[in-house]
């Protein structure tokens, strides 16, 4: 009775040993299936965010074509129409973007619950390396294992088990200290990837207030033209005139600030004095341009460099300052000049402004870092499609002042943004 007791329990052992290794067995195959169904998850939000952006730019080309088209009415509209459109797919490129930073961020923390386990095995793993070497007093010294053993065999064979031990230990050691730093990096990433969440959460939210707000402005102009070709070229014609007037006036103000900037007070043309505000292609140069010559801004001189973006594309501060102004002048001269815009006074004696914003989330008088969110493109004031006008005036020219027709207006000693980008 006695014997066979003892038989069961020793069979119990190994059955729960088996039941044990079973279990890990099974966790690690569901842990395998969690990982490839959100690795495939991913891979699917990837094409799904391709597929959208393809479409964006698809958009970007039909409006830039209505922007060579004659104008008409009905070329007003389909203007509006592809803003629409365009923001639409924004929303949706938003949506996905933030469901696919949340998918990252648990793939991270699938990586970090891995290399927690592996830090504490490996740990162990130096304790119990550590505690051999404790257990035998005497081993440390060469010459007195050769001493204490008779055969030069036995002496070579401990020696060698130390050597290999001592060895063991120093690579579990270095083991452990690159799975920190990796522990570290996927911390690190894992707030990164929360940030970007944020920031895109909040993109998507002012993405469906410009969507709103662009829809609106189609009723307003629908309203103000009672959609009559004939009623669109009255409003076309004096809509004109009044841009005439306004540029004349800037070009007037800016052309005498510009003579008193003082070149010592700026800082060294080199590249990098201002980060590029948006990501785009430069679609208008600075200057006596031969589009700005012809008449394309109603003036003979563009104050800045125009670049091309969808609308509700997030601009960023080109350096950290102090917000100065910011302003609606479709208030006053709808598609006059800037529409909504924003001045933002550097440290540098470079003031810079951002205008045609479909959506301005920066505050008068805040402070901003370089790369902090002011805004959105968009295609407000005297602007033929969506794109960011970026203008840079030396400090100590700038002033805000009342215009003849478009409220507060900035002016300044303008500078080829290209010096500093």
């Amino acid at each position: 009775m006695h014997r066979n007791s003892g038989n069961f329990r020793k069979y119990f052992a190994i059955f729960l040993a088996f039941a044990v290794v079973f279990a890990l067995f099974q966790k690690i195959k569901v842990n395998a299936k969690e990982a490839q169904e959100l690795k495939d998850s991913l891979s699917q939000k990837t094409q799904e965010l391709d597929n959208v952006n393809s479409q964006i730019k698809a958009v970007q080309k039909q409006l830039e074509a209505t922007q060579n088209a004659k104008s008409s009415l009905q070329n007003e509209l389909n203007q509006i129409n592809y803003s629409v459109k365009q923001m639409d797919l924004g929303i949706k490129s938003s949506e996905i973007l933030v469901n696919k930073y949340s998918l990252e961020s648990e793939q991270i923390q699938n990586n970090i619950s891995e290399a927690e386990v592996k830090i504490e095995d490996k740990k162990q793993i130096i304790a119990e390396a550590l505690r051999k070497l404790q257990q035998e007093p005497g081993v440390n010294s060469p010459l007195e294992i050769f001493l204490k053993n008779k055969d030069l065999s036995e002496s070579v064979f401990q020696m060698q088990g130390l050597v290999d031990l001592q060895q063991g230990l120093y690579n579990d050691v270095t083991d452990l200290n690159v799975l920190r730093g990796e522990l570290s990096n996927d911390l690190e990433a894992l707030t990164n990837k929360k940030i970007a969440k944020e920031a895109e959460s909040d993109n998507l939210k002012n993405k469906k207030i410009i969507a709103e707000e662009t829809k609106k402005s189609k009723q307003d102009f629908l309203a103000q033209t009672k959609n009559k070709e004939k009623n669109y070229q009255v409003y076309l014609s004096d809509l004109q005139k009044k841009q005439t007037t306004i540029a004349s006036e800037i070009e007037k103000i800016d052309e005498e600030l510009r003579l008193k900037i003082n070149p010592g007070l700026l800082p060294t043309r080199a590249p990098g004095i201002l980060a590029m505000p948006i990501t785009g292609l430069i679609s208008q140069d600075y200057g006596a341009t031969s589009f700005a010559t012809r008449g394309g801004y109603r003036g003979k001189w563009h104050n800045g460099i125009d670049i091309a973006a969808p609308i509700g594309t997030p601009v960023f501060a080109a350096e950290k300052g102090k917000i100065v102004a910011t302003g609606n002048q479709d208030k006053y001269c709808y598609r006059g000049a800037y529409g909504k815009f924003v001045v933002v006074e550097h440290e540098n004696n470079l003031t810079t402004l951002y205008a045609h914003f479909s959506l301005i989330v920066a505050t008068q008088g805040a402070e901003v870092k370089r790369g902090d969110l002011i805004g959105y493109v968009g295609r407000t004031g005297y602007a033929t499609g969506p794109h960011l006008h970026f203008t840079v005036f030396a400090s100590q020219t700038f002033r805000m002042g009342p215009s003849q027709m478009c409220g507060p207006m900035p002016f300044g000693g303008d500078i080829n943004p290209i010096n500093y980008l």
